[in-house]
């Protein structure tokens, strides 16, 4: 029988003629960038659309939402899953996919370090402290596609620690990021067996734990999200530090990361800084010029790849987080960048060896009425950028905020647990927004009269 993962490279492999056809096989919804991305814009301008109306409060105190939309929470901490486990906490990243046969798969990573609980003993994973395996990884929870309701959820990844974010590829899997570059000798690396700091893969259709494979050639840094370009396979990584940088690996096989490749870094012509902490030195929507760099030693056991990096040109971004891949150009976060320190989005668009690869900062937040410490972030099927808040404050108030193809921010959702919203991604119809309340973990399906 052919193996799952394989079956769905052979796939991308044989779409990558094609943007639309891998991105509908990964179950991401995309907006597109040129002619047709302006027009998009332009659309939006003329509609008039501002937000979808004032929020409404949630008489269980859960989350507001807008008229006209409503959520469920499908998956909780604690629920009993089907491998005998319960769900465990701070889920963060997540994935949707189709997985055909009137089924889709939400892949959620748990943010886990050595000292929280697992929901109960894993059977095999990476790594371990003091002889028992860390609880860190993620779990799978397969929904009808029409009604939502849970068929089954079960562990797929153990042994890891802090896993972030990550980012679905078109093959049907999930990049899980390890946000935890230690390891034996290291800081918090006490009794642990194994270097951490690595991204896995998790294919999508795994039926329970999979085999933990750190990506190596990927880099060993304080990882957060990735994305792929379905035409060129390239993947895309943020690193959530003050002077992180933009990474992009070329793999030697598309489709088959864990057969190494080359990992570079992002020079921006004219432009060493886009933090714009103490200078503006980097506008709103001017174009520039990049190049990438290719890097050494990038299992670097002195997790100091960024500083090399930069001392090669490489251009900073502060706390890069969320990151997303349309059609043509993908989006990244930097949660603390800009004059307010409140966060930044940069939109990268790959030349995909026809022209020079290009980035602009396309919105800075100037107030917390706009958004305040953006993380994880997706692209809605209407083109929207939807941004989930993780603000660092005593009393937390966060949000999902939107921001139109136009660059006008909006509010759409608001938590009101006291914890971060994690995970935001859309169903492969479009129809349902799944977004995480980090801790206590729940996992919820927002529905509603989307904007076309």
């Amino acid at each position: 029988m052919l193996d799952p993962m394989q079956s769905d490279r052979r796939r991308f492999l044989a779409a990558t003629s094609s943007a639309f056809a891998a991105l509908l096989a990964s179950g991401c919804m995309t907006r597109g960038t040129g002619p047709s991305a302006s027009r998009n814009a332009s659309a939006a301008a003329r509609s008039g659309f501002n937000d979808y109306g004032p929020l409404k409060a949630d008489p269980a105190g859960l989350l507001d939402l807008p008229e006209g939309f409503s959520y469920r929470v499908v998956s909780s901490l604690g629920d009993a899953m089907d491998d005998g486990a319960s769900v465990p906490d701070k889920a963060d990243g997540m994935g949707c996919f189709d997985l055909g046969n009137g089924e889709i798969a939400l892949v959620r990573n748990h943010e886990l370090t050595p000292l929280d609980k697992a929901g109960g003993p894993i059977a095999r994973g990476f790594d371990t402290k003091d002889g028992v395996i860390v609880p860190g990884g993620t779990t799978n929870i397969v929904l009808d596609a029409q009604t939502l309701a849970v068929k089954r959820q079960f562990r797929t990844l153990g042994g890891t620690i802090r896993n972030c974010s990550g980012g679905i590829t078109p093959w049907g899997t999930w990049l899980s990021c390890e946000e935890a570059p230690t390891g034996p000798g290291q800081r918090y690396g006490e009794g642990l067996a194994q270097n951490h700091g690595w991204v896995f893969e998790v294919p999508a259709a795994a039926r329970g734990l999979v085999d933990p494979v750190p990506l190596r050639a990927m880099g060993r840094f304080n990882h957060e999200a990735a994305c792929v370009d379905p035409i060129t396979g390239f993947v895309y990584e943020t690193e959530d530090r003050d002077d992180g940088v933009l990474y992009r690996f070329l793999p030697r096989t598309p489709g088959r990361l864990d057969d190494g490749g080359r990992l570079q870094a992002m020079v921006i012509d004219g432009l060493a800084d886009t933090r714009n902490w103490d200078v503006a030195a980097m506008p709103l929507q001017r174009q520039y010029e990049v190049s990438w760099i290719d890097l050494d030693d990038v299992e670097a056991p002195a997790d100091d790849l960024r500083q090399r990096a930069a001392a090669r040109g490489a251009a900073l971004i502060a706390r890069g987080e969320g990151i997303h891949m349309g059609t043509d150009d993908l989006f990244i976060c930097s949660t603390s960048g800009g004059g307010a320190k409140l966060g930044q989005i940069f939109r990268l668009v790959p030349g995909r060896g026809t022209t020079r690869d290009r980035v602009e900062l396309f919105f800075e937040s100037e107030s917390k009425d706009q958004f305040n410490y953006g993380d994880n972030l997706c692209v809605a099927p209407n083109g929207h950028l939807m941004i989930c808040e993780d603000q660092y404050t005593d009393v937390v108030d966060n949000h999902v905020r939107g921001i139109t193809p136009d660059g006008r921010p909006y509010v759409f959702a608001r938590l009101r647990l006291q914890t971060e919203l994690a995970g935001g991604c859309f169903s492969p119809d479009g129809k349902t927004f799944f977004v995480n309340a980090y801790a206590p973990t729940k996992t919820l399906a927002i529905t509603g009269p989307w904007v076309a």
